[in-house]
């Protein structure tokens, strides 16, 4: 299966609990490492790597590397560039996801928080501009549903080793307990 990580691009003030958010869904839901490209924020990658050391599992956080060497890099090592935008080829109703999928390689999955520059659209960026619906949403939304669609919800019922807290589903309440 093809390594996923997810870079953001973009953080501004009112946006920082938004990209933990985003990283976290990242972590949940099958990406093996975030990227927080361009900017330096400490108490995100310490939210990050807390949840990860108490739920398990291993999932890299690197922030502050400028967002065009990401991209180059990755393609450099042959990986593919997925653009998440509300004006991209249309996940339900194209087949981009199985062009991506057939592509058999690691995917560098970008999602932005403010106007992306134009750059991201183009060839020289991403190989696959990918949209989640045709409406203005949330970049976690999206996000949450391209890993949804790409891992097939096999991500929904993985196990994170090293996990010192698990959760127990129950019709009704919540039940964690130490693993």
């Amino acid at each position: 299966m093809s390594k996923v990580v997810v870079l953001r691009w973009g953080h501004r003030d009112r946006d920082k609990r938004l990209t933990s958010h985003v990283a976290l869904t990242a972590r949940a839901l099958g990406a093996s490492g975030f990227i927080l490209a361009d900017v330096r924020d400490e108490k995100v990658k310490a939210t990050v790597e807390k949840v990860t050391k108490q739920w398990g599992g291993s999932f890299q956080f690197e922030m502050g590397t400028p967002w065009r060497r990401v991209v180059k890099e990755w393609r450099a090592k042959n990986g593919l560039v997925v653009h998440l935008t509300a004006y991209g080829e249309n996940i339900q109703t194209s087949d981009v996801l199985r062009r991506i999928k057939t592509a058999g390689k690691d995917l560098l999955v970008m999602v932005g928080s403010r106007k992306v520059p134009s750059e991201f659209f183009s060839k020289a960026v991403s190989d696959f501009n990918v949209a989640v619906g045709s409406q203005p949403h949330s970049e976690c939304s999206s996000l949450a549903v391209f890993l949804d669609r790409f891992f097939e919800g096999r991500e929904l019922s993985k196990e994170f080793e090293g996990a010192k807290m698990k959760i127990i589903p129950q019709v009704r309440g919540k039940k964690a307990v130490k693993a």
